[in-house]
């Protein structure tokens, strides 16, 4: 029995009653796995990331969301926001809080939509993310039975993030789970929506999801991802985008967690005015694994991208980043850049860059690069001169090193989160803004 067939087994545990058209699609996406298989490292797109400890696992499907109070108040963000809990893949209405959301905002699980059979999900979800992108985005349209369903009508502006957290137990037995999130967000509609993963430090579960959005004409959407699961987690994410005429895509991927994370980021600019901005930052350390593979295609003409990851890698952790513009033949005078810059803490640290331009068009602005390096001795030497500790000063140079990207991070509450984890809790004597402005001015030096 192969691999593929061993996960589909689990298959029989679903739902019974499940509407016509999600069996449908559940057994497209079962067939296309197991056509598909396990990518291996002879794929290109995987050549760098082993995916063997997902494809040997034994993974259950969880049938209950208890979640102990204490490490769910330590682990969800401290923020003002419409939220959606799911505890190992199962939605949590004790946890979330719906409560008071605004007139054109519909923010619903998917397990209510399915069952509902609503015409307008079963007509959009999958639209992006095919059963043909990848194994992952089969697999996940096989087992998909939870998520988040997100629309808003057109002109709404949403005054508050809205927040999925996705919590992750530690248990008897590692868990697999395949949520499925759909945003819909009509013409000139606003909001931030966050996904963030988070978990028991000893769970050893596997997470693969699948995220959807449609920007119509003028949308802006601010999407977070937020990925500090635990390190013994296995985390597999597609985020595809569709965008329509002068919409504005701002991504904010930021992984600190987890054994093995590979994220795919598409996104689409199909007419003219449309702007997507990603913005990454990926911190590992021990033996973690994290790649990112990132897509954006110029469609139509006067369009705009600009990409800017950063990556830090400490101890034997590996690194990989797969950044790819394509620009067609049309789509002329369109902007796109992109920049990937890593630093490494340790000799045995490794990091795998391929930043790639292909253009169809003459009448384009593009530029692309990739930079590997270690920090500044001298720099190290200016901040303990001002009587910072060696420590302290290799951790502030590194909060200046990833603070292009976080600038642009518009929550504090994931901007302190993510500074925590890069540079560790300081003493309450040091003021982190203050350091980091001078670290910063010492680098620049």
């Amino acid at each position: 029995m192969s691999a593929a067939e061993r996960f589909l087994q689990r298959l029989t545990a679903r739902r019974a009653d499940d509407p016509s058209w999600v069996a449908a699609r559940r057994q497209a996406g079962a067939a296309r796995f197991e056509a598909m298989g396990f990518p291996t490292r002879r794929d290109e797109h995987w050549k760098y990331t082993d995916v063997r400890r997902i494809a040997e696992g034994d993974f259950a499907l969880a049938s209950d969301v208890a979640f102990d109070a204490a490490s769910f108040d330590a682990l969800r963000l401290e923020i003002d926001a419409h939220r959606l809990v799911f505890v190992d893949g199962q939605f949590s209405a004790t946890l979330s809080d719906l409560d008071a959301l605004p007139t054109g905002v519909s923010v619903e699980p998917l397990s209510q939509a399915m069952v509902a059979n609503h015409e307008a999900v079963g007509g959009s979800l999958g639209r992006l993310a095919g059963v043909d992108f990848s194994p992952f985005t089969a697999l996940n349209t096989a087992f998909a039975d939870e998520g988040a369903i997100i629309r808003l009508s057109a002109g709404t502006v949403v005054d508050k993030p809205i927040y999925l957290l996705m919590l992750s137990r530690a248990g008897s037995q590692p868990v697999m789970s395949h949520p499925r999130v759909l945003v819909e967000a009509g013409a000139r509609t606003e909001a931030t929506i966050i996904e963030h993963y988070a978990g028991e430090p000893e769970a050893a579960n596997f997470t693969n999801v699948v995220t959807e959005v449609m920007l119509d004409r003028g949308a802006i959407i601010d999407h977070y991802k937020l990925q500090e699961a635990a390190l013994t987690d296995l985390h597999v994410a597609s985020i595809h985008v569709d965008q329509g005429r002068d919409s504005h895509f701002n991504s904010y991927n930021m992984n600190l967690g987890g054994a093995l994370v590979r994220t795919d980021l598409v996104t689409d600019l199909n007419a003219e005015g449309a702007e997507a901005a990603y913005n990454g930052l990926f911190f590992v350390q021990g033996r973690q694994h994290v790649d990112n593979h990132t897509l954006v295609n110029h469609n139509a003409p006067r369009t705009f991208s600009n990409e800017n990851y950063k990556g830090v890698l400490d101890d034997r952790s590996r690194g990989v980043f797969n950044g790819k513009v394509f620009v067609k033949k049309d789509a002329q005078q369109i902007e796109a850049y992109q920049n990937n810059a890593n630093l490494l803490l340790s000799d045995r640290a490794e990091i795998d860059t391929k930043p790639e331009l292909v253009i169809y068009a003459d009448d384009v602005k593009c530029s692309h690069g990739a930079t590997t390096g270690q920090l500044d001795e001298d720099a190290v030497y200016a901040l303990r001169s001002r009587g910072i500790d060696e420590p302290m000063a290799r951790a502030l140079l590194t909060l200046a090193f990833v603070g292009e990207v976080m600038d642009k991070v518009r929550l504090n509450v994931i901007a302190e989160r993510v500074e925590r984890a890069v540079a560790g809790r300081l003493p309450e004597r040091f003021n982190l803004a203050d350091l980091v402005e001078t670290a910063e001015a010492i680098q620049e030096a």
